[in-house]
């Protein structure tokens, strides 16, 4: 949307470039606020309303964006879908908390099939209805989240996880109940009388608490992670429209059809197809390969691309060659995202787990708001290329200092010392046990999946 939006405006409006680049950071700058207040609200007082406040927002003011009368306007109303945004990360913890270990990292990829849906959403909108105008376009691509929050209220039940960790046993077990019957099990062989859920470890939960001894390794080498990453996956789309479109505004400029850009929107539809490629490989490679190689090779392969296509698009107007190079761009971009979202929700526990996630996509959107400083300005692409390639290099070394969570119950990693024990569990996170207040008569627990 903003790269659509920030060239159909800086024609219409008369922007300066560096009106155009601030137009697309405050989304980012917003979404860097929002994701900070979404951690500690999640935490506090659940992911469920985190996750409705948050789709209000973007759906709110995604469609005040159609009426925006002038640019502190327009960008005041993306600074608030921006913090809107920065919500997106409680119902991806929410969903890894229903998982258990050993479908965990795949379920939780496929999530990215939607992201990825909305990215090829997004020019085929554009395409619609940009020459006819743009304030249709913003209102189409507001309607998505939209429905997305209607459906929440009726399908997204509170996260049974975070509900033990705050006391809530009855309300927790409720919902284990109803994932079972949903499941075709009979609940009441579950969940009877005697059975009580496992607690879950209840610490303080403050961005504090995330430099504290026990988290302060893997928080910060997770910022630098996400960081990188930021600054990667949206400094290289932004890079491609580049490439492809560098002629847009003057081509628009020359010709009279009221200074509308002309778009490459079979290249950049293209482009975006490569995500749904990424996403399958990922898919099929994360649970064998692991989450830091996968995230490693990524990143590496990810920028030494980038590079590649930033020099060849300096000395050739090869389409083709273009284009190849940006879908393989593309498609490791996506692949690394992709797991750094998984082992993120992984890593942490319960008590700062949406904290922790927050924190890092707070890093992710400060990287972010800077990338299109470095790619849209008047640097060169070979300058461009790089800096994203030792961009990437940090990420790929941040990333290999991570601990792996493959197979592991989620909140344990390669570095706990108890993680061995855990290894021989079945799985089921959302364990339980059956209690009648006679140890001698202690039943073990079920090892039927829960959901």
């Amino acid at each position: 949307l903003l790269s659509f939006l920030s060239l159909t405006l800086q024609s219409e409006w008369g922007l300066t470039d560096m009106q155009t680049a601030t137009m697309t950071a405050c989304v980012f700058a917003g979404s860097l606020v929002g994701t900070l207040f979404f951690g500690f609200y999640g935490d506090h007082y659940g992911r469920r309303p985190a996750f409705l406040l948050a789709c209000a927002l973007i759906s709110l003011f995604g469609l005040a964006t159609a009426f925006a009368t002038g640019y502190p306007t327009l960008v005041g109303f993306r600074f608030m879908v921006g913090f809107g945004v920065g919500g997106l990360v409680v119902p991806f913890d929410v969903f890894a908390e229903f998982l258990p270990t050993s479908h965990r990292g795949v379920k939780l990829l496929h999530i990215e099939y939607f992201w990825t849906a909305g990215s090829l959403a997004t020019p085929l909108f554009a395409y619609l209805t940009l020459e006819t105008s743009w304030r249709i376009f913003v209102v189409l691509c507001a309607v998505p989240c939209l429905i997305s929050g209607i459906m929440g209220i009726c399908l997204v039940p509170e996260s049974p996880r975070w509900l033990l960790s705050m006391g809530r046993h009855e309300e927790a077990k409720s919902i284990l109940r109803s994932a079972a019957s949903a499941n075709g099990i009979d609940p009441d062989s579950l969940f009877h009388a005697n059975v009580t859920l496992r607690d879950e470890e209840v610490e303080s939960s403050n961005f504090l608490d995330l430099l504290s001894p026990k988290w302060r390794r893997n928080t910060l080498f997770l910022w630098g992670t996400w960081l990188g990453y930021a600054i990667g996956y949206y400094g290289t789309i932004l890079a491609v429209t580049r490439i492809f479109d560098e002629d847009a505004i003057n081509d628009a400029q020359n010709d009279n059809d009221n200074g509308a850009p002309h778009f490459n929107y079979e290249a950049i539809f293209v482009s975006a197809s490569a995500e749904i490629v990424g996403l399958m490989v990922v898919i099929n490679t994360v649970d064998s390969l692991g989450r830091v190689p996968s995230q490693v090779m990524s990143y590496l392969f990810g920028g030494t691309l980038l590079f590649t296509l930033s020099i060849l698009s300096t000395v050739t107007s090869n389409s083709a060659l273009l284009t190849a190079l940006s879908f393989f761009t593309r498609a490791f971009e996506m692949m690394g995202s992709c797991v750094t979202w998984v082992s993120t929700a992984e890593i942490y526990t319960t008590e700062v787990r949406t904290t922790g996630h927050a924190s890092a996509n707070a890093m992710g959107r400060t990287g972010a708001f800077f990338s299109p400083y470095l790619v849209g300005g008047n640097m060169s692409m070979l300058a461009v290329g790089s800096i994203m390639l030792a961009i990437h290099l940090f990420t790929a070394f941040c990333a290999h200092h991570l601990p792996e969570t493959k197979g592991r119950e989620i909140g344990h990693t390669s570095l706990d010392d108890d993680a061995i024990a855990d290894e021989n569990k079945d799985g089921n996170e959302m364990s339980f046990r059956y209690d009648d207040g006679n140890e001698a008569n202690a039943k073990p627990p079920s090892s039927r999946p829960i959901v």
